[in-house]
């Protein structure tokens, strides 16, 4: 048997026995007193090269800590009430300083404005820090460590004004794990989330289960993931979090099913089909799908990292779309922690907005070529710019009354709207949504068995298991009795696409 293998030091690929892991688990701990105030400034050995002047400290007297967790905060400088506010959990063999210094989430809560709060566990609870995604007596709604981050969350609210419209969770790995589980114990308290290497919310519930869901395809289907979702909260019926996944196609520690698991829960659980509304290639050998709700605006997305194995995918560098810092599990491709803020709104494009400015009228979008689609659209008065969005996120700036959207995929189609800003930067009502195609073929899909997908150069076959071609996806046994759709997405890269060509 083995859990989340955290990822041990001398290989990120081996997976830790159960004897290892599992460690003593602490009942509880004492805590300081609810109206206990903030603990004095941590001084981490080192800062994140791409923060400002914010404040990390631990704080205490959060609530009963039933998960005997701690909590730490990064609070950016003059930070006003109603900002955001994220939680973010670390791996294994990490802290919550780890994250801090290396994620990347303070240069966005310096630029955007929003509170981040770093819950970290300890080897009482877990012998190897490893957050407990696996057992249901922890990870569930009003239990153990989820409900030491939802006192952290209320903890939180209370003493930096945050927004409880806008709490969004994300974690790397056992991190990753929780962060799934409190989206589905919690969906009243998150408007969204992001897995990092992750796990299907409640994909364990014991560790003797953690392993399976680690290695290998569950076998179940999108409706039988989503009740997952739907049962962690009896009742609840929605608003849903959106939720974005993060997957290396190398990880063998979380194999890259875990994505196509993750997608299927997520989007079934939104109504959604399987089927991606867009995509795009990112930097860092990165495609990204989109799967859109009925007003254009994306539930859910998926980013597969090419070549990547298991950790979390950081850019350093003092780019506008860079950030992080690399280290053990900290591995240098995209900065991961940009795009799933701009996913979430965080940046002022997806989010709730103050309106100012009406909406623009007379929005058109065509193809300009196989990679582009060109807009146009009625000025609005007192506007000195405008922002366009592609499938609710942010696609780029105009100052005129034209754009033209770069860098699709061809034969694709795509959902945009517009909104003007005025001089003080307040970003006004969006208009109408419109929805236009690029130009060229659809990307090919391709049905057969393995054994044929294999001998066609589409897959690869290694210890009687395949596996498609770049993204690396577990497709299952090598034979001609195994059948499966692989979309090809670009040269030499194919995915999974069962029932969506």
């Amino acid at each position: 048997m083995s859990v989340l293998a955290a990822l041990a030091r001398t290989s990120a690929a081996a997976v830790l026995t159960a004897g290892t892991l599992t460690g003593t688990l602490a009942a509880g701990a004492a805590t300081a007193s609810p109206t206990a105030a903030a603990a004095a400034t941590v001084s981490p050995a080192d800062s994140p090269a791409d923060s400002a002047a914010g404040t990390f400290q631990q704080v205490t007297g959060f609530g009963s800590n039933p998960g005997n967790l701690a909590m730490y905060a990064y609070t950016p400088a003059g930070l006003p009430a109603g900002a955001p506010l994220v939680v973010a959990l670390h791996g294994c063999l990490q802290t919550a300083s780890d994250y801090y210094q290396h994620s990347g989430w303070t240069k966005f809560a310096d630029l955007y404005g929003f509170a981040v709060v770093l819950p970290q566990t300890n080897g009482a609870n877990n012998s190897l820090s490893c957050f407990s995604w696996f057992d249901a007596a922890k990870d569930a709604r009003g239990t153990g460590e989820a409900a030491s981050v939802a006192q952290m969350v209320a903890k939180a609210e209370a003493l930096y004004g945050s927004d409880g419209h806008r709490v969004y969770v994300t974690g790397l790995s056992a991190g990753g794990g929780l962060a799934a589980d409190l989206l589905a114990d919690y969906p009243d308290v998150f408007a969204g989330g992001a897995i990092d290497s992750g796990l299907p919310a409640h994909c364990a519930t014991t560790q003797g289960a953690a392993s399976a869901c680690q290695n290998s395809d569950q076998g179940l289907t999108p409706a039988q993931w989503g009740d997952k979702v739907r049962s962690a909260d009896p009742g609840y019926t929605g608003p849903w979090p959106r939720v974005a996944v993060w997957q290396g196609t190398s990880d063998t520690v979380v194999r890259p099913v875990n994505a196509t698991e993750l997608r299927d829960q997520w989007t079934d659980v939104w109504g959604l089909p399987q089927r991606p509304t867009s995509s795009r290639a990112l930097p860092g050998g990165t495609t990204e799908e989109l799967y859109a709700d009925p007003s254009g605006r994306p539930a859910v997305a998926v980013y597969s990292v090419a070549g990547m194995g298991h950790g979390l995918a950081v850019d350093p560098g003092s780019g506008a779309d860079q950030c992080g810092a690399t280290g053990s599990y900290f591995l240098g491709t995209i900065c991961s922690s940009y795009y799933t803020a701009q996913f979430w709104g965080l940046s002022g494009g997806g989010g709730p907005t103050t309106p100012g400015l009406p909406a623009p009228t007379g929005l058109t979008a065509s193809a300009a070529g196989p990679d582009s689609i060109g807009l146009s659209w009625q000025a609005v008065s007192g506007a000195v710019s405008y922002q366009v969005l592609r499938d609710g996120s942010p696609a780029g700036t105009a100052t005129g009354t034209s754009f033209t959207d770069t860098g699709l995929a061809p034969g694709t189609s795509y959902t945009y709207t517009v909104a003007a800003v005025d001089a003080s930067g307040t970003l006004g009502a969006r208009s109408a949504a419109v929805t236009a195609s690029t130009s060229g073929s659809a990307p090919q899909c391709f049905t057969d068995s393995n054994y044929a997908q294999v001998q066609a150069g589409r897959a690869t076959q290694s210890g009687g298991l395949t596996y498609a071609l770049g993204s690396g996806q577990d497709m299952g046994l090598w034979n001609t009795f195994v059948t499966h759709t692989l979309r090809q997405t670009g040269p030499g890269y194919y995915v999974l696409a069962d029932g969506q060509c």
